[in-house]
């Protein structure tokens, strides 16, 4: 299966948004936010429902604080969904996640507008 027929079938599964084109990303991020959780799952780091449970746990507590669910901030919880499992299933510790995201910051800050992010 190719990765654009993989991605597809996840979107459609995970009831990600999508318009008579495909997936809908609002930002660059997001669609990388996607294409690293397809990755990571084809890779065997987490199964279907291992992903599917986390999801739905960040958006049932994002409810229950009361953040509207008009979904704006879908692949916010999407990512923070990722990085728990990521955690959970000791892909990376919560140490070296939190050191690679600094990484990233530190990198983005230093990159000139329209130059791509180099780690």
């Amino acid at each position: 299966m190719s990765l654009s027929d993989a991605l597809a079938r996840f979107a459609r599964d995970a009831g990600v948004p999508q318009d008579e084109d495909g997936v809908v990303f609002a930002e660059p991020w997001q669609a990388e936010a996607f294409a690293l959780t397809v990755r990571l799952h084809e890779a065997g780091c987490f199964t279907w429902s291992e992903w599917a449970t986390t999801l739905g746990d960040v958006l049932r507590e994002a409810r229950e604080r009361g953040e509207s669910d008009d979904g704006s901030r879908y692949y916010e919880h999407w990512l923070a969904a990722l990085e728990r499992l990521i955690v959970v299933k000791q892909v990376l510790s919560a140490a070296d996640l939190d050191q690679r995201k600094a990484a990233w910051t530190e990198a983005y800050l230093a990159t000139p507008h329209g130059k791509p992010v180099e780690l």
